[in-house]
């Protein structure tokens, strides 16, 4: 587990992430969130890797992500895991994930265009579950696609205020939640906007 730990920063510290940007490239170096376009962000390096690190992946695990975005975030969900189930909703960002990721190399990237506020149910249940947009009420949907002994990253709250909880769901289906952060995510876009 500590090795994983280590791996993932180790991991974290090489990933170029303005390769991620089309614009604003020499921003990239900054711990801020940064624009991409379409009213969307890349998030702020430390709170990637801090919500990397906290959902505890595993390399068998099957993972699903909210607002693939840039794909920065998705590259290091795909590196320490199984297979990643990702969703945006925006077209143009969408597309330009998928060409970074596959040109990266990455082969275990579900990608679909689509409103992810209900999850990807075709693939339910995942063993992590990452949103990367704030909910205005934690979304019902994707707790039940979690599994049991599952965890779940989610920014919960208004547009000025949120905070970043994590789900733990027990083999009894009961949600365990921890908040580690203060934080202020773009709005997630759907049923629970």
């Amino acid at each position: 587990m500590a090795n994983q730990r280590e791996d993932i920063i180790m991991y974290f510290q090489k990933l170029d992430r303005s390769f991620f940007m089309d614009e604003l490239k020499e921003f990239a170096y900054m711990d801020e969130a940064i624009p991409i376009g379409y009213e969307q962000t890349i998030s702020q390096p430390s709170l990637v890797l801090e919500m990397t690190l906290a959902i505890d992946l595993q390399p068998n695990l099957k993972v699903l992500e909210i607002g693939t975005g840039s794909g920065f975030q998705t590259a290091l969900l795909a590196a320490f895991s199984s297979a990643v189930y990702t969703i945006e909703r925006i077209a143009a960002l969408h597309e330009r994930a998928k060409e970074r990721l596959e040109k990266a190399g990455f082969a275990n990237i579900h990608f679909k265009l689509d409103d992810g506020s209900t999850g990807w149910e075709e693939y339910a249940p995942y063993d992590r579950i990452m949103v990367t947009a704030a909910a205005a009420q934690l979304p019902n949907e994707l707790v039940d696609q979690l599994t049991f002994g599952g965890k779940m990253i989610i920014p919960v709250g208004t547009p000025l205020l949120q905070e970043l909880l994590l789900l733990e769901k027990n083999e009894d289906g009961e949600i365990n939640t921890t908040v580690l952060d203060g934080v202020r995510f773009v709005p997630l876009k759907g049923k629970y906007q």
